[in-house]
């Protein structure tokens, strides 16, 4: 078989989906003349290079956006804090680098690569939270009860190190006794007692956000496996207690964040998920396993539910995950006037909930970024609601879109893959009912596909069998049949 080019094919789905898959020359010497110049460090910016900062990312990961710290309070309490990278230092508001960003407003993880929001000596160099780096951050500032109660919050800049670059699975590893003591605990004092702070931490933090209704879930996405340049597999890339730690902290930030500018009574951008419009979808699924769940959504009647099937069958809990993320649908992002509360984020329970913690890959985390260097300066907000408005609506698009390429160019990649596979079967799960179509999900290689015959009376969280009849890498199209 002639190797697929998945770079070609993703260029072109970006361009189809109003996404630039390249910077413009202005862009690139913009960017380039930023990096050589470097940041202006002025004003008020506090020194907590000494202090012991950590990352934890994936193995491969150049683009760093936070790190953390956190203390054990005499009062029983833990003050926490992430330090948020400063692009916005490198990265002029109206300038060609940020016009770009404005245009894609989110990094495109595909099959054929990373498509960056910023230029790379940017976003994995000047602007990266490397080891061993000294940078400018945004820091936010937290004080956590034992409840994992967020007491109080703050924000400043200062001037951070990167001590430690650490990766999930490594994390991971070691916290839950599979793996030996990790090599930077010799050379970084003190960074063991970091990890487990840090564990417990965000421990207290999902606590508190589940006994609101926080769902949590088991989700896999789809890892391609390449051997001498050449794609031969797609795995699933499971969550770990690691990546769980930093999203619980992420969590928290963010949304100390949003009540930060609220306080400040600056507008903001907000995350929000509204309640699942196909609810009865998640009452049939509940039913199923023999619970009745409300007639109206109930975030904390489901979580209920979701703990319940983990401990009870913990090899289907990824299938209901699937499930059950299906029905929620998308988040969305919206402006929110000066000195109102924000819509909440369903899957999360969280209110006053904004995107901060990742300015290097996401265009709302840029905004916000600028919103609150202003806040803390007390200059007048950079952006207004009308152009927050714009940028809101224009980000989810984007975000869809961008999505849509990532699915898209996975799927070139899994018929290429299957293209000596016609007739075989496969277990499946349905990820999608609609008039447009129903799709279902198999499992090696981890991917999706559309249901051609025998879709009548599926549902999402059906299981079936199916069997592959078609398909075409170049119009990234998988067919399956019901074979059950």
């Amino acid at each position: 078989m002639e190797p697929i080019n998945l770079q070609r094919f993703a260029v072109q789905a970006m361009l189809s989906r109003g996404l630039l898959p390249a910077f413009s020359p202005e862009a690139l010497q913009e960017a380039e003349a930023a990096r050589r110049i470097g940041p202006e460090r002025s004003g008020d910016l506090r020194d907590l290079r000494s202090l012991t900062w950590f990352s934890i990312d994936n193995d491969d990961t150049l683009d760093l956006d936070q790190l953390s710290v956190a203390e054990a309070l005499p009062s029983g309490n833990t003050r926490l804090m992430v330090a948020v990278a400063d692009v916005d230092a490198l990265v002029r508001q109206g300038g060609a680098v940020d016009a770009h960003a404005a245009v894609n407003t989110t990094s495109v993880y595909t099959a054929a690569g990373v498509f960056a929001m910023l230029a790379e000596c940017l976003s994995t160099d000047a602007t990266s939270l490397h080891q061993g780096q000294e940078r400018l951050t945004l820091v936010v500032d937290m004080q956590v009860d034992a409840s994992g109660t967020v007491a109080s919050a703050d924000v400043y800049r200062a001037l951070v190190l990167n001590h430690a670059k650490l990766t999930y699975d490594g994390v991971s590893a070691w916290l839950n006794g599979d793996a030996p003591a990790l090599p930077q605990f010799e050379r970084v004092p003190g960074l063991e007692a970091q990890l487990r702070l840090h564990d417990t931490l965000a421990g207290q933090l999902r606590q508190w956000r589940q006994q609101r209704g926080a769902l949590n879930m088991n989700t896999v996405s789809a890892r391609p496996v390449f051997v001498d340049g050449q794609l031969t597999d797609l795995q699933p890339d499971t969550k770990n207690r690691a990546k769980d730690l930093i999203a619980d902290l992420m969590i928290a930030a963010n949304a100390a964040t949003a009540r930060f500018l609220a306080e400040k009574n600056f507008p903001s951008l907000r995350r929000f998920l509204q309640a699942p419009r196909r609810w009865d979808r998640i009452e049939a699924l509940a039913a199923g396993h023999g619970v009745t769940l409300p007639a109206e959504p109930d975030a904390l009647a489901l979580e209920h539910f979701l703990m319940a099937q983990r401990a009870d069958n913990p090899a289907g809990f990824a299938d209901l995950s699937l499930a059950v993320v299906k029905m929620l649908g998308s988040g969305e992002y919206l402006a929110a006037p000066a000195g109102t509360d924000g819509q909440g984020h369903f899957g999360l329970a969280v209110n006053d909930y904004a995107h901060s913690t990742a300015p290097n890959r996401r265009y709302p985390d840029l905004v916000t970024q600028r919103l609150l260097k202003a806040a803390i300066a007390g200059a007048p907000p950079p952006y207004s609601l009308d152009e927050l408005t714009v940028i809101a609506r224009h980000c989810t698009l984007q975000e869809d879109n961008a999505s849509k390429v990532e699915r898209e160019v996975l799927k070139a990649a899994g018929a290429w893959l299957l293209q000596g596979r016609i007739g075989e079967l496969f277990d499946a799960i349905v990820t999608g009912a609609a008039p447009k179509g129903t799709y279902v999900r198999i499992a090696r290689p981890l991917l999706e596909g559309r249901v051609v015959r025998g879709f009548e009376g599926l549902d999402v969280g059906d299981k079936l069998q199916v069997r592959l009849v078609a398909v075409d890498a170049d119009k990234s199209h998988i067919d399956f049949e019901s074979a059950s």
